[in-house]
């Protein structure tokens, strides 16, 4: 009995040092939690963590951006407003009559018709932004696509705990977005911050069965890019599901009906303005060689770069298409929601199936924010440091990317 006792119980000597280790204990805790401040202070800390850690990530892109631009004698702002940003840019200043005529195409051609290639959502909203008072055109570009990041790092938070199952997922996918390949668009007069902010709504609304949220943020992202067709898709797809198992009674039909306005309202005016229902396709492949071929110019790219002497801008493009595919693979694996999957594939058929400018492909792969899920949930069920060392490696490889596209490349992205 006196061994019994002895293997399962402290020697009675040995009780006081007991108790005292376990007071120690959660006196340690306590004073953990009150460092955190109150439960206010605590709850406004998680609030924020998102857009603190998105803008995080995003002012050393800028810096890395700043560094390059003065290493090649090039304007900080001028990068910010480059290629697809001055077409933004004089459309919300001058409307699209009143672009600057010596802007042309990817062929170097001009017509009346030209700047109807670019969609008005973005130039809308810097338009909204500009009204501020102080504001300039490119300031306000600037301003509405860092505001748009960070409403879709909330967004990538909130699905990313919804199906990682604890906060980290959330805060790890943020990162892997604020930090991917050409995610400098996100700092810049792109449209991609907006684009990918109604996208990863929708994509909650259709998640959550909130049809109203994803009806409406179709419509939204349907004046931004012609990519919005994947997500009207995807989105209309679903509602149609959920009417045919009769469920969430009306609000299925919201997303139906309104889920196609803003694309169908402004290729519907392009064309009364060319004169032709397809105006604006034909646009698009006149200007810009914006016609889909099966994926025929990506793949003769893909092998190009892998095959012969291509700069480095060139095979990192590669390499991230390549990866892209592998993650869409994972994101089947992972079993995730088929929307999310769905719209993913979608992006990436209507991208590298098209015979467009090839260093755009990164660029326009960005709104396929599922392809991070599967990455976000293994790293974390890795050890802290591995977590935040892969960050890091990644954010700072992302910002050199980006960066290095605008200053040292010399070609459109």
């Amino acid at each position: 009995m006196s061994t019994t006792r002895g293997a399962l119980e402290p020697p009675l000597g040995d009780t006081g040092n007991t108790a005292a280790t376990q007071r120690k204990q959660r006196t340690s805790t306590t004073s953990g939690r009150a460092s955190l401040g109150t439960p206010q202070q605590r709850r406004l800390i998680i609030a924020l963590t998102p857009a603190v850690v998105y803008l995080a990530i995003r002012l050393v892109g800028l810096l890395v951006l700043s560094w390059l631009s003065a290493v090649n004698d090039d304007s900080l702002l001028d990068n910010l407003n480059a290629w697809d940003g001055q077409w933004y840019t004089e459309i919300a200043a001058h409307g699209y009559g009143g672009v600057n005529r010596s802007m042309v195409d990817g062929f170097g051609n001009r017509n009346p018709e030209t700047p109807l290639a670019f969609f008005p959502g973005y130039p809308l909203l810097i338009m909204a932004v500009e009204l501020l008072p102080g504001v300039t055109t490119l300031g306000a570009a600037i301003i509405a696509s860092l505001i748009c990041g960070v409403v879709a790092a909330y967004g990538l938070a909130r699905l990313g705990e919804r199906l990682g199952g604890t906060r980290r997922v959330g805060l790890l996918l943020v990162v892997l977005f604020a930090a991917a390949p050409m995610s400098v668009v996100l700092s810049m007069a792109y449209s991609e911050a907006l684009f990918c902010a109604l996208s990863i709504w929708a994509l909650i609304g259709v998640v959550e069965r909130n049809w109203p949220l994803a009806g409406l943020c179709c419509t939204a992202a349907g004046l931004i890019r012609p990519t919005a067709a994947a997500l009207i898709g995807v989105v209309g797809l679903a509602a149609v599901i959920a009417i045919v198992q009769r469920k969430d009674s009306w609000r299925p039909w919201v997303a139906v009906l309104v889920a196609p306005m803003g694309m169908l309202a402004y290729i519907g005016w392009v064309g009364l303005q060319t004169h032709k229902l397809t105006g604006y396709f034909e646009l698009q492949a006149r200007g810009w060689s914006s016609a889909f071929d099966g994926g025929a110019k990506t793949a003769q790219f893909v092998v190009e770069a892998l095959t012969e002497d291509k700069s480095v801008f060139e095979t990192f493009t590669v390499w991230v298409v390549l990866a892209a595919v592998v993650l869409l693979a994972l994101c089947v694996w992972h079993r995730l929601p088929w929307p999310l999957v769905l719209f993913a594939a979608a992006v990436l058929v209507l991208d590298l199936g098209s015979d467009g400018l090839m260093y755009s492909k990164v660029r326009l792969m960005l709104p396929a924010f599922p392809l991070l899920i599967p990455v976000a949930i293994g790293l974390s069920k890795r050890t802290p440091a591995t977590a935040v060392t892969t960050a890091v490696l990644l954010v700072f490889f992302g910002s050199w990317l980006g960066a290095y596209s605008l200053t040292a490349w010399d070609y459109a992205i």
